[in-house]
């Protein structure tokens, strides 16, 4: 079995300070501690928003879902708003499943991200 390459994830000052975090790679078992310590560096930056854009993430496991399910946890702790975007059909599925798409706020893209009125 070919070894997955490690989580990259970038971040992006936008808009009204906000900040998007964009992991790129398979978020599964090896890769979702370092996915929490991203998401745990950008609540520790205070943004407006957290927006995770998953427009390249090409699957999503059980512990990729977990590390979110905490970030949104740490969000409503903090007082950030999380928004997740751009979510490939497959990883959509995920959240679905789980019915998880009714407890996210999801848009399509960052530009819809940031048009959302905060909660």
């Amino acid at each position: 079995m070919p070894e997955r390459a490690p989580i990259i994830v970038k971040f992006a000052s936008l808009e009204g300070g906000a900040l998007a975090l964009a992991p790129e790679g398979e978020i599964g078992y090896h890769e979702a501690p370092a996915f929490r310590v991203a998401i745990k560096d950008g609540y520790d930056r205070r943004p407006s928003r957290l927006i995770v854009d998953l427009a390249k993430v090409g699957y999503m496991g059980t512990p990729g879902v977990a590390t979110l399910v905490e970030a949104l946890q740490l969000s409503k702790k903090n007082g950030i708003p999380l928004v997740l975007c751009g979510m490939t059909d497959r990883v959509r599925g995920v959240f679905e499943i789980a019915q998880l798409h009714k407890v996210f706020r999801m848009t399509p893209d960052v530009a819809a991200a940031l048009l959302l009125k905060a909660s």
